[in-house]
């Protein structure tokens, strides 16, 4: 694996960003809601099952600046049409991924 993401690693995980309606999506970042916390019994057999690559890609994710996060999430918004992307992408939610990310890296520990 490389020591970085890319935007089509982003884009291969486009199902788990459309779980989520789009608008709901941007209620849940307007509002800074903790989403791991409220879909935690879906998200904990997910971690438990992740094969070795994709642990490899989530820790790195984890440990990656946000804002690098959002530029992907803009630049897989272009290519995709996703408007989960777009919110995500928004600098205005760095908090929500922050916070987000760091309820998933406790489950992870």
């Amino acid at each position: 694996m490389s020591n970085e993401i890319t935007c089509d690693d982003v884009l291969a995980f486009e199902h788990l960003f459309s779980m989520v309606p789009a608008f709901v999506l941007e209620r849940m970042a307007k509002r800074n809601t903790n989403l791991v916390s409220k879909f935690e019994s879906k998200i904990v057999p997910r971690l438990q099952n992740l094969n070795d690559d994709h642990k490899n890609k989530l820790d790195f994710i984890l440990n990656s600046d946000i804002e690098v996060l959002q530029t992907l999430m803009d630049e897989a918004y272009q290519k995709s049409g996703k408007k989960q992307f777009r919110t995500l992408a928004n600098p205005n939610y760095k908090q929500f991924i922050e916070q987000n990310l760091d309820e998933i890296r406790k489950l992870r520990s």
